[in-house]
């Protein structure tokens, strides 16, 4: 890794340095400062939008650079695991109609893998790895240091006002705590990367700020109670003792010293002081239960089944008639708390196998490096490390909450994966030489297929914005005549549109 003048002066002279800066830090300040930005729907419906803007044109720009090189059949097979999933998720979007707006979110998942994929191929295609990867962990740092600053300011007015109810008050930020939970999990993991990676490391004010930062963030996990947090960061802790072994020391030292920080601080911020001054402890009691999840799970489950290996269709989990009793009898809420099985009942298992394929390509690329990583130097292979436990941990909590759909936590998930795969494709095998004349074929094809894509997503930002607009107005009839409050989904009021005998009278129906 560079020195800091190093790494200042390759940001100045790189030519694509700019927009990938430009993208992480906009993401990150999207994901967790939207409420200091100007919004135009409200925070919730601005992050999914700029989401679902930049995932288009990471597909367009990446497939541009493609063709640009020579779109080749090494390309090809390298994105080979995204084209399964792409295409059972295109047959939804464009077969399925269980709603008016089925094809926005089948499009919007088939765009964020498919992103990801191909942003992080560019990437290393690029020679940018090792400059993006110092960039993002700095942008993290940074971003969360900002919040940690902030959350210090709001819990010193609480201390200040005499209001005893912290967990209130944070995290703030985020319509539900678990929002923020899941930018724990994505962040977590890569703080001690900005202790140990990136230039700046050697600066005295910059490693402190670090602990402080890390600290602040686990004392939130602590205060707000995040399980989902807790269970994904330590399984994946334990999967990354297991793939690298004795060589995840480094991380794990750091990780591990962050969290007994974090600790200290939870004792100070929420048992001393608040004993002091309220006279109470700010202890919020962790639960052991599934917090109403199971019978969100066995509907969902049921729902899998009904038309298997195919799903009931995008969005059916908000219209489909009610299955299991267990669910007829709990409250409703816009997804079962489960990525996998929603993807499933939805989707169908079909889709459920084409997404574990890039997932089981990403890990035996993973192997793969852990055993060519040595030839590498040691920030190389600590921050393998780091993201992959980022990436374990996103992907564990997906089991328990809604890490793949809240619009904060996709923008945090897309720089994070791009980053892993990037990462572990250096170590993919080498593939084989293109024959001679494939080259010209390759950037007709690409081209067709730009001009496909940057037409299709057109339409397809507009059909986001035509969804938008018919939920706002179908806002007025929800909170006068259905007592079920909001659902967060891909929209704040995620309950839209929902089951036909909930929906609004047919000529008075947004659609």
């Amino acid at each position: 890794m560079e020195s800091a003048p190093q790494f200042s002066k390759r940001i100045v002279t790189e030519r694509l340095a700019f927009p990938i800066i430009s993208v992480i830090f906009l993401s990150l300040l999207y994901a967790l400062f939207v409420d200091f930005l100007p919004v135009i729907s409200g925070a919730y419906a601005d992050r999914r939008l700029m989401l679902c803007f930049l995932l288009l044109m990471s597909v367009i720009i990446c497939l541009w650079c493609l063709v640009y090189d020579g779109l080749s059949g090494a390309h090809c097979l390298t994105l080979w695991p995204f084209a399964p999933l792409t295409l059972c998720l295109m047959f939804f979007a464009f077969q399925s109609s269980t709603t008016a707006f089925a094809a926005v979110e089948a499009i919007f998942y088939a765009l964020f893998f498919v992103s990801f994929g191909l942003t992080g191929y560019c990437i290393r295609k690029a020679g940018l790895l090792n400059l993006t990867v110092e960039v993002l962990v700095f942008a993290i740092g940074v971003a969360c240091f900002f919040y940690s600053a902030m959350t210090v300011t709001v819990y010193l007015f609480a201390v200040a006002d005499d209001f005893s109810g912290l967990d209130q008050v944070i995290p703030w930020g985020f319509v539900n705590i678990r929002y923020w939970s899941h930018l724990a999990t994505w962040f977590l993991p890569l703080l001690p990367l900005a202790a140990l990676v990136i230039p700046f490391r050697t600066n005295r004010l910059w490693i402190p700020g670090m602990a402080v930062t890390a600290a602040i963030w686990w004392w939130i996990v602590f205060l707000s109670g995040s399980r989902g947090t807790m269970v994904g960061l330590a399984t994946a802790v334990i999967i990354i003792l297991l793939v690298f072994g004795r060589a995840f020391l480094p991380w794990f030292k750091t990780f591990f010293r962050y969290f007994v920080f974090g600790v200290a601080t939870w004792l100070l911020l929420s048992v001393i002081i608040p004993s002091v001054v309220f006279g109470e402890l700010q202890i919020r009691n962790l639960r052991t239960d599934s917090s109403g999840r199971m019978p969100l799970w066995q509907e969902a489950w049921t729902m899998s089944l009904q038309k298997f290996p195919f799903g009931m269709g995008p969005q059916s989990w908000l219209t489909h008639d009610i299955l299991t009793d267990s669910y007829q009898g709990s409250k409703k809420v816009g997804h079962p708390h489960n990525m996998y099985l929603m993807w499933a009942a939805e989707y169908g298992w079909l889709t459920l196998v084409a997404m574990a394929l890039p997932a089981i390509v990403g890990f035996r690329r993973l192997l793969a490096a852990r055993t060519q990583v040595a030839q590498h130097s040691k920030p190389h292979l600590l921050c393998l490390i780091g993201i992959s436990a980022s990436v374990l941990a996103a992907l564990i909590h997906a089991a328990v909450s809604a890490v793949f759909i809240a619009p904060a936590s996709m923008l945090a998930g897309f720089l994070i994966l791009s980053m892993f795969w990037a990462l572990t494709s250096q170590y993919s095998l080498a593939l084989p030489a293109i024959s001679k004349g494939v080259g010209w074929v390759g950037r007709g094809v690409g081209v067709v297929l730009i001009l496909i894509v940057a037409g299709g997503g057109g339409w397809w930002l507009m059909e986001v914005w035509r969804y938008h607009n018919a939920m706002i107005i179908d806002t007025a009839y929800y909170e006068e005549h259905i007592e079920l409050g909001r659902v967060p989904r891909f929209w704040a009021h995620g309950n839209y549109p929902r089951h036909p005998s909930l929906m609004p009278p047919l000529n008075d129906s947004p659609d």
